[in-house]
């Protein structure tokens, strides 16, 4: 089975405008969280899922299979998208496409900054950026597309 690639920037920019909310509460933290846990659950993905509002966790789910490290990894992620306001793969490709990497040039410590696919940022309408929808444990365009995937069926419900 081979890695699929990453989604151009324009298609990773067309996400992000797409793919935002009108409200986001506790209760929709829960709902996404849930959703996210069952389509890893369908999958057998080893990951762990985080979702976050502001400096406040509203959900996080370990699943079997999944280690400290996934933790980590979403510290890593999330701090991208809170620092730069777009999901993590969109920055790591920003900077590839420069011809260059994010370690190499962001200037940001690497054991505290990852720009690896599968942090999404919570954007609601008329407020921006309030949070992190954050999957780890799987390839990074893998974790990037299952964290789209899910605020795709959120969003049509």
């Amino acid at each position: 089975m081979t890695t699929p690639a990453a989604p151009e920037i324009a298609e990773l920019e067309e996400q992000e405008r797409r793919l935002t909310f009108q409200r986001f509460t506790h209760d929709d933290a829960w709902a996404l969280g849930t959703l996210l846990v069952g389509l890893a659950r369908e999958r057998e993905a080893p990951v762990a899922v985080d979702i976050r509002r502001g400096g406040q966790q509203l959900f996080h789910a370990a699943l079997p299979g999944s280690t400290p490290d996934n933790d980590a990894w979403i510290d890593r992620k999330r701090r991208v998208v809170e620092r730069y306001g777009c999901s993590s793969l969109l920055v790591g490709s920003r900077f590839r496409a420069k011809g260059t990497t994010f370690e190499d040039s962001s200037r940001l410590d690497p054991d505290t900054y990852a720009a690896h696919g599968g942090a999404f940022p919570i954007t609601v309408t008329g407020a921006g950026v309030i949070g992190t929808v954050v999957v780890s444990g799987l390839p990074q365009v893998e974790d990037h597309k299952m964290v789209v995937e899910a605020l795709e069926k959120f969003l049509a419900e």
